[in-house]
Formats: C-alpha cells, sequence, structure tokens
C-alpha cells in the first residue's frame, strides 16, 4: 500500500520561506516519479514542481526561481523548498507519485496547508 505523508506547511509572511517534506512508503521511490501540485478552493488543482526518477526537474511559470524540488532517495522523501513566497501562493499542497512508467500520477498524499499572509 502506497503511503505519502506530507509535512512543514503553515504560516508565513509574504517574502519567506518554507520547506515542505513528503515521505514516501510501499513503492520502490527509485523508480517513482514525484511531484507536488497545489489547490485553491474553487480552482483545479496545479502541478508546481515536478521531480522524476531520472533526475529530471520541471517548475511551473509562476515560482520558477522561487521554489526547488529535491529529492533523497536514502530516505523515500521529496522536499518543497519555497523562497519569496507571496499571497497567491497560498493553497493546500499534495505529493504526488507515480511509477516512471506511468503517464499520470496515481497516488497522493493527504495534503499540506501553506498560508502566505501578513
Amino acid at each position: 500500500q502506497v503511503q505519502l505523508v506530507e509535512s512543514g506547511g503553515g504560516l508565513v509572511q509574504p517574502g519567506g520561506s518554507l520547506t515542505l517534506s513528503c515521505a514516501a512508503s510501499g513503492i520502490m521511490f527509485g523508480n517513482t516519479d514525484m511531484g507536488w501540485y497545489r489547490q485553491v478552493p474553487g480552482k483545479q488543482r496545479e502541478a508546481v514542481a515536478t521531480h522524476t526518477s531520472a533526475r529530471t526537474t520541471s517548475y511551473a511559470d509562476s515560482v520558477k526561481g522561487r521554489f526547488t524540488i529535491s529529492r533523497n532517495n536514502a530516505v523515500n522523501t521529496v522536499y518543497l523548498r519555497m523562497n519569496s513566497l507571496k499571497p497567491e501562493d497560498t493553497a493546500v499542497y499534495y505529493c504526488a507519485a507515480k511509477e516512471s512508467w506511468k503517464a499520470r500520477y496515481v497516488y497522493w498524499g493527504q495534503g499540506t496547508q501553506v498560508t502566505v499572509s501578513s
């Protein structure tokens, strides 16, 4: 059974930083593509950053230069370092995973709230 457990969300002031973590279990992490998505009420979930098993990364235009995705295969964990946070980054952030040969992310965490506000 695949489990993804996020942590690290919270309240931060504009311009501040947060690091989200996602611990994965029940999956061959080294062969797994990992991603971070976010969603605000009334809007579709959007991809924020992805990190494939081949170690390629991609970012949404809105977070390029501010967010960094990384992974540590030794501890089955993916991270999202978020700098220069803006109020529009406020959302529930979800960790996602899929086997590298699948087209869509199929495993999801429970989500962690990030609120950027003064």
